[in-house]
């Protein structure tokens, strides 16, 4: 409900729209239940939100007070009933959003949560191995709400290039691995889909995971340290080797999604031999791929 004694309320003659106007770094807990085949170490999620609608030119400000109401509500109601992804508690942002500040056309939600999941090292020991998820949501008044779910997994790769060089140096001849450089590399995926598509994030992990020269761990004894440089090596990757063997699996892991999902993968290597990153990244949709794979 507007006041007209409110500042914010106040019209301006020559003022210009804002695409977003809103608050950003809210930590909340949010509770998520996903389905019975699927557990959480915790199922409460520490997220970091942000929430932006836009502003006509007319209106001198926005109502700040309203999102932060808005965020406290439905985390309140995660409480009784768990929401199934950040992603999902995006949407449930978004429409609120809409509903309280009524002069704007606009809402977008981005929420960041650490994640933990339980994994095994090559020999078969159990580690807990830390992600981040990325929730998103965009909402046009009357047209509809979109959503993405997204990943930032860190992971190992080997340079090909330098185990090529090396190989020649040293004469090397078989199937043996050579040495090489090796980067820690950290690959994002998000995923934009309509509100009725789902996306499950441990899949998106699986893929990238797999995508990598060798994932990494947080615990290694001195047989799985062994195992992590032995599969490395023996599997050399570029940054760009990565962004393409995701978007490889991502195709044929979702064969159902429509076509005009729309898809970010981003891979950046942090160098060992240099002083600066090597980068990489597509952004496309499914339909492309499918079309020019």
């Amino acid at each position: 409900m507007t006041n007209k004694c409110d500042v914010q309320n106040r019209r301006l003659d020559s003022g210009f729209r804002l695409t977003r106007v809103g608050v950003t770094g809210v930590k909340k807990p949010v509770r998520i239940k996903r389905s019975k085949d699927i557990a959480l170490i915790n199922d409460t999620l520490n997220c970091t939100i942000d929430v932006f609608v836009d502003l006509p030119a007319e209106q001198r400000g926005s109502h700040l007070s309203r999102n932060l109401e808005v965020l406290r509500e439905i985390v309140d109601e995660s409480v009784s009933r768990p929401v199934s992804g950040i992603e999902t508690l995006a949407v449930n942002i978004c429409g609120k959003l809409l509903n309280r500040h009524e002069y704007a056309d606009t809402a977008e939600v981005f929420i960041v949560a650490e994640y933990f999941r339980n994994n095994r090292t090559p020999n078969g020991r159990d580690t807990l191995e830390i992600y981040t998820l990325m929730g998103e949501a965009s909402a046009v008044r009357g047209k509809g709400i979109t959503k993405t779910i997204g990943t930032e997994v860190i992971g190992m790769t080997a340079c090909p290039c330098a185990q090529e060089t090396v190989g020649n140096v040293l004469n090397c001849k078989g199937d043996v691995a050579v040495m090489t450089h090796n980067q820690r590399n950290i690959c994002t995926v998000s995923v934009t889909t309509g509100e009725s598509e789902n996306i499950e994030a441990n899949d998106l992990i699986d893929i990238v995971e797999s995508s990598f020269s060798s994932p990494t761990y947080e615990i290694l004894k001195r047989d799985d340290e062994a195992a992590v440089v032995i599969n490395a090596h023996n599997n050399p990757k570029f940054v760009e080797d990565v962004v393409r063997d995701v978007l490889k699996r991502i195709v044929d892991r979702y064969p159902h999604l429509p076509d005009d999902v729309f898809l970010t993968v981003r891979s950046e290597s942090e160098e060992s031999i240099h002083k600066h990153n090597a980068f990489a990244e597509r952004q496309t949709t499914l339909g492309d791929l499918r079309e020019n794979r």
